[in-house]
């Protein structure tokens, strides 16, 4: 069910794969996804089994990811889902998500000031900086210290782009620069995003793995329309009060 899954109290965090789920041929079996031809209840039961497991008790706070730069900040109870590429909060108890299938899914978190995130960077993303912004929104929030972690994601070995895309991408983030294994004009998003996270004062832990070669994680670039998604999770736990038990 994970790809990689860490805890730093009170920091519960996670990328899932695509195992432990429902959902039937061509997106077997955890597939995640928003929107697609998979079955509605399988979607639904995968989501239910993935959040009894990492965080019972809590609600689910998505977005509906659309290649930009907005943040949205997270309140106290659930609200409709925003149209945004990254989301923080400093409430305990909310998971937050972002869902990808090539595309950097990075999670965020400065666990003493007790502030998350999570982002979505694809090309545009990588262009419009939604991790730097994703950081000054949490910033914000009070967050100093912050910890990201960037999650699997096709890599520049794979992610065959036309030159003249290349050089758009690489004037503005010169590490996005990359080749393919056949030697043609690529990029590295998670290097672009690394290096942004790192120019906006965040460390960044690099915990992916190629998503168009790893056939236990979905992959748009491999299996076009049929391909699902998997996400990364992350929430902060619930601190009990003084007269809490």
């Amino acid at each position: 069910m994970y790809a990689y899954r860490d805890h730093n109290d009170p920091v519960e965090l996670g990328f899932t794969d695509r195992l432990g789920g429902v959902s039937g041929a061509p997106w077997a079996s955890l597939n995640l996804a928003l929107d697609g031809d998979d079955d509605p209840a399988a979607v639904e039961a995968n989501w239910s089994r993935l959040l009894d497991d990492f965080a019972p008790g809590s609600w689910l706070a998505d977005m509906r990811q659309v290649h930009g730069n907005t943040v949205a900040v997270v309140g106290a109870g659930p609200a409709p889902r925003p149209e945004c590429d990254g989301i923080v909060t400093a409430m305990p108890g909310v998971v937050l998500a972002v869902r990808a299938a090539d595309c950097v899914p990075i999670l965020l978190a400065d666990a003493e000031a007790g502030v998350i995130g999570a982002a979505h960077a694809g090309r545009n993303g990588v262009l419009s900086d939604v991790a730097s912004a994703t950081v000054a929104a949490m910033r914000e929030l009070g967050a100093t210290a912050i910890q990201a972690w960037v999650g699997p994601h096709v890599c520049g070995s794979c992610y065959e782009v036309p030159q003249q895309m290349q050089d758009e991408v690489v004037a503005a983030v010169p590490a996005a620069e990359a080749r393919t294994s056949w030697d043609t004009p690529s990029l590295d998003l998670g290097a672009a995003v690394a290096a942004q996270l790192q120019k906006a004062g965040a460390a960044v832990s690099d915990v992916s793995r190629c998503t168009r070669e790893s056939a236990d994680l979905y992959s748009y670039r491999r299996d076009a329309a049929d391909a699902g998604r998997h996400v990364g999770l992350i929430t902060l736990a619930r601190r009990n009060g003084p007269h809490d038990e």
